[in-house]
């Protein structure tokens, strides 16, 4: 006789057929998953979480500098306060000036170098790469070396010119002076954001639009900026609230003097709690400057979605 194999039971025509076993489904936040996450979301919860609550809490009261000083809970005192303070008000509108101006010529600025390096140029490679320079520079490094360049005696700028103005002392041209600077700094990463966005169109289009005769105009027009809009709609409304937000470069450049005349909202909030001991008032300062630039963002992503519809 001759041996059979028979087939295992389950598999061809032995009997049902049975799907492997299955442990019980788990959501994405399972334990594990939190147990996971938590080495990240410790230092989130540290840094940024925590800072932000406290901020808005001491924003309800009348905390202030100094040894054995009781704080209290002022409800909204402080915002009213603020309301009738002619100094915010005069900051706040020299900040929306400088949020503005330098996110708009950031954008042009910006995209004129990005059509440029995405072109077939020699050296490409380098001219990307110091194109990126300002970037990798510390704010503080940054404000010195502009400092050095609008030196009334020595600066390179009066040099060029044959002229001796005192670029960041002059009350008519401190703000746009600081602009430059914020412009100059703030473009490397606008650049790289709309030259990936620029190597992500696809050539089919251009190729269409040119097959009906279309210039270089209208191929920017037509296909260019249409395929850029998510990008742009993106990087300018990060770049708004990086540069509403600017301390550190403005304050190296002119301390917010002359006269005030570039004194950022950031930069009276820092005075109101280090140079007169204000926790409470600067910390409403920082709230209020939050709410405006969310309606403001808000405000200009709901138009652009509008228009996109």
């Amino acid at each position: 006789m001759t041996a059979v194999a028979e087939r295992p039971y389950g598999r061809a025509g032995g009997g049902p057929r049975r799907g492997p076993r299955r442990g019980p489904r788990r959501g994405p936040l399972s334990g594990s998953g939190l147990t996971l996450l938590l080495p990240a979301l410790v230092p989130v919860l540290v840094f940024s979480v925590g800072p932000l609550v406290y901020g808005i809490l001491l924003a309800f009261t009348d905390a202030r500098s100094g040894r054995n000083t009781e704080t209290s809970f002022v409800g909204l005192a402080n915002f009213a306060e603020l309301l009738s303070d002619g100094d915010f008000w005069e900051s706040f509108r020299i900040g929306m000036v400088w949020g503005l101006s330098v996110t708009v010529l950031q954008f042009l600025a910006s995209l004129g170098l990005a059509l440029l390096l995405n072109q077939d140029l020699r050296l490409r490679g380098v001219a990307r790469v110091l194109a990126v320079v300002p970037w990798a520079m510390p704010p503080v490094v940054v404000g010195l070396m502009w400092r050095l360049v609008y030196h009334p005696d020595a600066g390179l700028l009066n040099g060029l010119f044959g002229s001796n103005v005192d670029w960041l002392h002059d009350f008519s041209l401190a703000l746009p002076a600081v602009i430059v600077v914020g412009v100059w700094t703030g473009m490397p990463q606008t650049t790289v954001v709309l030259l990936a966005g620029l190597q992500n169109v696809p050539r089919e289009l251009y190729e269409a639009v040119s097959v009906d005769g279309a210039g270089s105009w209208r191929r920017f027009w037509n296909v260019t900026l249409p395929q850029l809009r998510p990008v742009i709609v993106a990087i300018t409304s990060l770049d708004f609230v990086w540069n509403i937000n600017q301390f550190s470069l403005v304050y190296v450049l002119t301390q917010g003097g002359p006269g005030g005349r570039t004194r950022l909202p950031m930069l009276f909030a820092y005075e109101e709690a280090f140079r007169y001991g204000f926790f409470g008032y600067a910390a409403t300062l920082g709230v209020a400057i939050t709410i405006v630039v969310l309606a403001v963002l808000g405000l200009y992503l709901w138009r652009q979605a509008r228009e996109g519809a």
